[in-house]
């Protein structure tokens, strides 16, 4: 296996393609948030992507396969049992979840929890069930700014969101309180995969806006990853947008939030032309997920894919002869398909290096297995 200096690799938060072959077990089935994506609108311009083969991987209505890809590509099965985030990214760097993460989407939070949070962090918890982002900030955003109660809520992930008016509430006691809710859950019976802190602005229903200094407090992986092995041994572990939260930090030598996954692309051009880093440059890019997936938005999702586009066009020009590029994601999150949950679907894989001697597809039976060390040089 040929080893590289500088790898970077980046997920684009739920761009699923195509069922997975156990999709029917989640209620997934005929779940395709890129094919369905490109069936949505009158045109894709996502030239970049092609060359790299993304049309050869998956069929798009609007692109065609590419004659010769620059290199290679395929399609991954999950093996883990979750369509979540963390499931997903754990899996990539070497974990294998057998039992999901626990839920509440159907009844909200345990009374017995709601009561201690409220006791701890001085502050009556209202909501406490299954919504979206924006909906649940229409609904009781007013009344959170009016009373100082906090808002609580969750949704089909394993999480614990908490919800706070950067103006009214306070960025510093909506971090406070989300970490009392952080050692509250590690009960198990509470144990969620993340507390989310959720800070938004305006004033009035209609005006409410999340802003960039969401945080997540996620449980620690159970085990050793890829990433603690590279650091390990004295590689650098770049982490970009939510990578760090994902992990809680483990293996990771320098952490860069993003304000957006354009800005996390513009970080990640700007670490290529400019840090001459020896391991893993590992880019989350939330915005995909979080904005167009769950919203259900398949417009919104397609131009966000062709931002990323021109962004990765910068990028490729930056790569030396000894980097490797990779761009994967998570889980799918269909804009199309009912409901607003992730979809259990198969993920892209594209693969590049300017050293790379030959291009085309490899066995779509491969798994999300984690990134082996041996490819870069120690």
């Amino acid at each position: 296996m040929a080893k590289y200096k500088r790898v970077f690799l980046i997920v684009v938060d739920s761009m699923g393609a195509g069922e997975a072959k156990d999709s029917a077990d989640f209620g997934d089935a005929g779940a395709d948030t890129i094919g369905h994506i490109s069936e949505s609108v009158k045109e894709f311009h996502i030239p970049n992507l092609q060359k790299m083969g993304i049309a050869n991987m998956h069929p798009l209505v609007q692109v065609k396969p590419a004659e010769h890809p620059l290199g290679y590509y395929t399609k991954l099965n999950e093996a883990s049992n979750g369509k979540d985030t963390m499931t997903g990214h754990w899996e990539m760097m070497g974990l294998k979840t057998e039992k999901p993460f626990i839920t509440f989407t159907e009844h909200g939070f345990p009374d017995e929890l709601i009561r201690e949070l409220e006791k701890q962090t001085g502050h009556k918890v209202i909501g406490n069930k299954s919504a979206s982002g924006t909906e649940i900030l229409d609904e009781l955003g007013e009344e959170e700014i009016a009373t100082g109660h906090m808002i609580v809520y969750t949704s089909a992930d394993s999480v614990l969101q908490i919800c706070g008016n950067e103006e009214t509430f306070d960025l510093k006691e909506l971090y406070r309180c989300c970490e009392i809710a952080r050692k509250l859950t590690m009960k198990d019976e509470w144990k969620v995969g993340r507390v989310i802190a959720r800070p938004y602005v305006g004033k009035k229903k209609g005006e409410f806006k999340r802003t960039s200094n969401r945080h997540d407090y996620a449980v620690k992986p159970f085990g050793r990853t890829a990433l603690n092995a590279l650091k390990d041994t004295g590689l650098d572990v770049i982490s970009i947008g939510k990578i760090n939260d994902i992990f809680a930090g483990e293996g990771i030598t320098k952490a860069l939030k993003s304000k957006s996954s354009v800005h996390g692309m513009e970080q990640t051009i700007d670490i290529a032309e400019h840090e001459d880093f020896r391991g893993l440059c590992f880019v989350n890019l939330v915005d995909f997920d979080a904005l167009w997936g769950h919203r259900r938005d398949p417009i919104g999702y397609a131009q966000e894919i062709e931002r990323f586009d021109k962004k990765l066009g910068v990028l490729l020009k930056k790569l030396h002869e000894d980097d490797l590029l990779m761009i994967t994601a998570d889980h799918g999150n269909d804009p199309t398909y009912k409901g607003t949950d992730h979809t259990r679907e198969k993920v892209p894989f594209l693969a590049y290096s300017k050293s790379m001697k030959g291009n085309g597809k490899l066995p779509i039976h491969l798994q999300i297995s984690g990134l082996p060390s041996s490819i870069i040089s120690g």
